[in-house]
């Protein structure tokens, strides 16, 4: 059987670009189909969790950013912070300046990327076929809303109540800390992470219909840091974040990073978590057995699923309230879960 690639990946965002040069690590021919030009961009926070560094670093790169050496929860004048300690430092990093990074790496080692999206596939027990290309396995990177996913018939209904987006800002204004600051209003997260070079983004996390405007009046502290500040980007939006899938393998098709299932952006570790289901899906491919990586899908998303689902359900209750409050009370705790998250 001949094939043009071994690896065909839809989606070059981060997760996309780092299972493309997994593959050319492991000497597997890679090709990256992804729509837009230039470097990709989304509303997050930008938080690389320190989990994210060795694993970027494993596949050679280390993108320019702002050290982060920890987290603040705020609220009604109340704070808790926690370093992450003995789990390392993060970086804040521009969403561009990663996918940047992960492009050049993945080009350096002879990964193609191409201009084109997937609109349909055809699958047999030897490969996949998409567009006149064949391939022994595509991986779906295609993000929250995967054309992949969808084409699997493995997608789940994404459900109105609870429904969370983001939106985002940079700001040209020095840190105030080298954490980051996380406040807490009945209504939104707002995510404060600096980025270097004088800039730091602003994200908020809420319900359909947030006005990032509003949002940011209602918290005086960060309003007034950003009062007359040149903006350093436009306002980006994403979401809805919650998404499921019933399986993330059909035959020789696997999805990675937000394709494969989201809970929601409230834990900041995306990246970290992406990265690991990149590496898994390769090795899946190396042993010619895509079913595994289901099972190391799951093992490899279990933290960031259970505690992050259940941060979203205080988080979306009437006990949102005490979340900081709890923390405050519970450092050890709430620094334990932290740290869990980081890794």
């Amino acid at each position: 059987m001949t094939y043009d690639v071994d690896v065909l990946i839809v989606g070059g965002g981060p997760v996309g670009l780092a299972s493309a040069i997994e593959a050319r690590l492991a000497g597997l021919t890679a090709t990256v189909l992804e729509p837009r030009d230039g470097a990709v961009d989304k509303a997050c926070g930008e938080g690389l969790m320190p989990g994210a560094l060795p694993a970027l670093a494993r596949l050679g790169v280390d993108p320019v950013g702002f050290p982060l050496l920890g987290v603040s929860y705020r609220s009604n004048r109340r704070r808790v912070d926690h370093l992450f300690g003995d789990v390392g430092e993060g970086r804040g990093v521009r969403r561009t300046t990663l996918h940047a990074a992960l492009a050049q790496r993945a080009l350096e080692l002879g990964a193609s990327i191409e201009a084109g999206r997937v609109d349909s596939f055809e699958q047999d027990a030897t490969g996949v076929t998409v567009g006149g290309m064949r391939a022994r396995y595509l991986l779906g990177a295609d993000g929250l809303h995967s054309s992949v996913r969808r084409l699997m018939g493995v997608e789940k209904p994404v459900r109105s109540r609870g429904r969370r987006f983001g939106l985002r800002r940079h700001f040209f204004m020095e840190p105030e800390s080298d954490l980051i600051e996380i406040y807490w209003t009945p209504a939104v997260e707002a995510y404060v992470t600096p980025v270097g070079g004088g800039v730091v983004g602003i994200s908020m996390l809420g319900t359909p219909g947030t006005s990032f405007d509003e949002s940011l009046a209602r918290i005086p502290e960060l309003a007034a840091r950003a009062k007359g500040r040149q903006p350093a980007s436009s306002l980006r939006g994403a979401g809805p974040f919650h998404q499921e899938t019933s399986r993330r393998t059909e035959g020789r098709v696997m999805l990675v990073g937000d394709a494969s299932g989201y809970v929601d952006a409230i834990t900041g570790e995306g990246i970290r978590v992406g990265l690991a289901q990149a590496e898994a899906a390769i090795e899946a491919i190396l042993r010619d057995e895509p079913q595994s990586y289901e099972r190391a899908w799951k093992e490899k998303t279990r933290d960031f699923r259970m505690l992050t689902a259940g941060l979203v359900s205080a988080a979306t209750s009437p006990l949102r309230g005490l979340i900081v409050p709890t923390a405050a009370t519970l450092p050890r705790v709430f620094g334990a879960v932290v740290d869990r998250l980081a890794r």
